[in-house]
């Protein structure tokens, strides 16, 4: 190196696309997030959600805890009791379901509210861990009843958290490993129940 020469300096010019290149993805995040109205869908629960939640209320049916829905995370099916194939075929998705949580079965529960002719003893009643049928036909079960969307009943399967509110909805005739991740995720999250 002779005296009179000064070591090179670093090109502005090019310290500043390195910064525009690192800097330049969140810009254009912040852009899109705060300058325009798209948002992500951020879904990612398989069945439908009932909002707002609803709290179903205690009712005190015969040979039933009042508390039945209270304490465990529930998988409601509404149904006649003389239980056609499409009854046997959500009856089955929702034991092969809870089957399929391992470790997780104690804290979900099946129930089967019956709304006439109860109860078809071949339906699956004798199989762990058991289904709980309940004879929801008496006057007294229709404030219940009220609270289910009577949409596709026959073919739906209701979650209801173990605080009695009415929160989610599957199709039975959809892939059963959607309700079994989401029922997955939410005990997971979950501390009660």
């Amino acid at each position: 190196m002779t005296v009179g020469s000064t070591p090179p300096r670093p090109k502005r010019a090019l310290l500043l696309l390195l910064l525009l290149l690192f800097f330049s993805p969140l810009l254009f995040a912040f852009l899109v997030y705060y300058g325009t109205n798209w948002r992500p869908l951020g879904r990612t629960n398989h069945g439908t959600l009932i909002e707002p939640a609803r709290t179903l209320p205690v009712v005190t049916l015969p040979q039933v805890k009042a508390d039945l829905l209270i304490g465990k995370w529930s998988l409601v099916f509404i149904g006649d009791g003389a239980c056609d194939s499409q009854c046997r075929d959500t009856l089955y998705f929702i034991r092969q379901t809870q089957l399929s949580l391992g470790n997780l079965i104690p804290r979900v529960q099946r129930v089967w509210l019956a709304t006439d002719h109860c109860c078809d003893p071949a339906a699956d009643m004798e199989k762990q861990p058991p289904l709980i049928a309940v004879d929801a036909h008496a006057p007294a079960a229709l404030p219940l009843l009220a609270m289910f969307p009577d949409d596709q009943r026959a073919s739906t399967i209701f979650i209801v958290d173990p605080r009695g509110n009415l929160m989610m909805r599957y199709d039975s005739h959809a892939d059963p490993k959607g309700l079994r991740e989401d029922l997955k995720k939410l005990l997971s999250l979950s501390h009660i129940g």
